[in-house]
């Protein structure tokens, strides 16, 4: 009788620990998919146009949970569907990753748009701080455009003639590019659209 009862207790305990043990892996995977969604650039409700990454409902009510989560945490309000779209790139048309020691061509076409700013960010999207007598941003107004409205920027460290956007120090960076008052955020489709492409030109040793 003991032996039967020792034996019912040991065959509790195990089956207990196995419960215990897939429920800690289901809410770890599920706090590390949760986790992923929020950290990355692309996840739910992402669209990609070439190296740029949008999120088309970030402002709207059809929001899904994970942009909302995302844009509270880094405490960014995003755009109404009437006022605008973002993009992020956090690596180049080639794939490799941003990095604030390397240089950079950002060129090509620019949807229709009436107002638009391009800056490099950290991992929370804050602009990074430009050299001294720089600005940290660009915006449509103030840039010299090529024929039939190419947009054609530097990025770099090391200046450069023309439209050029000073960054510094070293590490991982993110683009940001807002448009502003553009038929894309009212309807357009976003993936049937040009932007930029983000090319790598050389990097500091």
């Amino acid at each position: 009788m003991g032996s039967g009862t020792r034996q019912i207790r040991t065959s509790m305990l195990k089956t207990i620990l196995q419960v215990a043990t897939v429920l800690l892996i289901a809410l770890g995977a599920g706090t590390g998919s949760a986790w992923l969604a929020l950290e990355t650039t692309r996840s739910i409700g992402s669209v990609d146009v070439g190296a740029w990454t949008t999120f088309p409902r970030a402002g709207t009510r059809q929001a899904d949970p994970y942009a909302r989560a995302r844009s509270a945490r880094i405490g960014e309000l995003a755009l109404g569907q009437a006022e605008g779209v973002s993009f992020i790139a956090d690596h180049d048309d080639a794939g490799a990753p941003l990095l604030r020691q390397c240089s950079y061509l950002i060129e090509g076409p620019v949807p229709a748009v009436r107002f638009f700013t391009l800056y490099a960010a950290g991992p929370t999207r804050r602009a990074l701080q430009a050299p001294e007598r720089f600005s940290a941003a660009l915006h449509s107004q103030s840039l010299l455009w090529r024929e039939k409205q190419q947009l054609s920027i530097s990025l770099g460290r090391h200046a450069h003639p023309g439209n050029w956007l000073a960054v510094e120090g070293r590490g991982p960076m993110l683009l940001v590019l807002t448009l502003f008052d553009t038929p894309i955020s009212t309807g357009a489709r976003v993936d049937e659209i040009d932007l930029p492409r983000i090319t790598r030109v050389g990097c500091d040793v």
